[in-house]
């Protein structure tokens, strides 16, 4: 039983520590709990069966299950420094007037900290947390779309929503998203919110997609739109190939922000 606790416990903080920094290395954790590097791709194997990561040459990444499991403040905090990187590089997209159409999600909330460095934005947003951050900008007005109202994750949707979504035209749409396809597609685990964001594509010229490594490659519970219906995906360098090459085989543009 005193062995099975230590598996446990290892394997726990593994967890934390694919949640902290959104993939771990086995070299790491073997020097960390003083065991082989046999036993910690053994707790590897066990966790992946299990969904909660995914291996990969010398260790091993966050995946969406994990991340989904987390409450919406340890989203906030999980892989932060990419997620900087990321909203940085989706903001430099933006120009000064833009008309902006955003959705929910703690990437989309760090994209909206750096648009504040831009002027005269109209922002349509069904998050909260976007819209309580950007409100206070003197140059940006804000709408915040009515509707039923997610309170685990503060946002809104439904048909109100969607209503109030078809009398607005943007430029340009930022979306945060829970995964990314060669065929699934762009998908969201949250169902109820995934035809506020099909609709935000559709009523924007644009459409730029906000999502670190561990979304790549994976199929959410509910279809958004397919590949060909973003123009921009922004991410960091270990996302996985296969599916960066398949946005890219659609003409489509990929950025590594870091």
């Amino acid at each position: 039983m005193e062995h099975e606790l230590k598996i446990d416990a290892r394997r726990k903080r593994i967890l934390e520590l694919l949640a902290q920094d959104g993939q771990v290395k086995v070299t790491q954790l073997s020097e960390l709990f003083h065991t082989s590097p046999v036993t910690i791709r053994s707790d590897l194997a066990s966790l992946e069966k299990d969904g909660y990561l995914r291996r990969v040459t010398g260790g091993a990444v966050q995946t969406v299950r994990n991340f989904f499991t987390m409450d919406a403040q340890q989203r906030k905090h999980y892989n932060l420094e990419a997620k900087t990187e990321i909203a940085r590089a989706a903001a430099a997209l933006i120009n000064d007037g833009d008309t902006l159409m955003i959705n929910s999600g703690t990437t989309t909330l760090y994209t909206a900290m750096e648009l504040k460095k831009l002027n005269s934005l109209n922002i349509v947003t069904n998050s909260m947390a976007v819209a309580v951050e950007l409100a206070a900008c003197p140059t940006f007005r804000v709408i915040l779309l009515g509707g039923e109202v997610n309170a685990q994750y503060s946002f809104s949707y439904g048909n109100t929503a969607l209503e109030q979504l078809r009398q607005y035209k943007a430029d340009k749409a930022i979306l945060s998203i829970d995964g990314i396809h060669a065929q699934a597609g762009i998908t969201t685990y949250h169902a109820e919110e995934s035809a506020v964001c099909r609709m935000m594509m559709e009523r924007s010229h644009e459409t730029i997609i906000t999502a670190d490594f561990s979304k790549f490659g994976f199929e959410g519970f509910s279809k958004i739109a397919n590949l060909r219906n973003a123009d921009y995906y922004v991410t960091n360098k270990n996302a996985d190939p296969e599916t960066v090459s398949s946005i890219r085989d659609l003409g489509k543009t990929v950025i590594f922000a870091c």
